[in-house]
């Protein structure tokens, strides 16, 4: 059986590499940003983000990485690394006596909250400032649609 691989066309091509692009130069800006106001990686945030969000300031380790995007080897690292810093401690689930939970400390919450308007500046300045009302609904939809799709695979 032969498959046919179904190349871009210009357009597409052009697409891609503009979607390319943008997302890395986007994720980069706000990472070095991040980095240069707080101290910590996008990736870091994002886990501070998702346990400041949770009942409890807490979830599941397996939760966490799926809620982050992260596996569970790259969460745990990580962890890790915000337990160095008092950000986050782990707790043994008292329902699984192989899970853990991540709970977000206080210190941690304080962080995130001294993090997050220069982040959401950040976020502003570099996507929103650039687009138009209907570019930012465009965005959304295209966005929720490739979400769901690639949810899918």
């Amino acid at each position: 059986m032969v498959v046919m691989t179904r190349w871009l066309d210009p357009d597409e091509q052009r697409t891609w590499r503009a979607f390319l692009a943008s997302s890395r130069a986007l994720m980069d800006t706000l990472d070095r940003e991040l980095q240069r106001d707080a101290g910590m990686p996008h990736a870091y945030y994002e886990i501070l983000v998702r346990l400041s969000e949770a009942p409890g300031r807490q979830l599941r380790m397996s939760e966490l990485a799926e809620a982050a995007g992260s596996s569970r080897s790259r969460l745990s690292h990580a962890v890790a690394r915000l337990e160095e810093a008092g950000w986050v401690r782990r707790e043994d689930c008292p329902t699984d006596r192989r899970g853990q939970i991540a709970v977000l400390t206080d210190d941690g919450f304080a962080t995130l909250a001294a993090a997050a308007p220069g982040h959401v500046e950040g976020v502003r300045r570099h996507l929103f400032d650039a687009l138009s009302p209907a570019q930012v609904d465009q965005l959304r939809r295209i966005s929720e649609t490739l979400a769901e799709h690639l949810s899918r695979s």
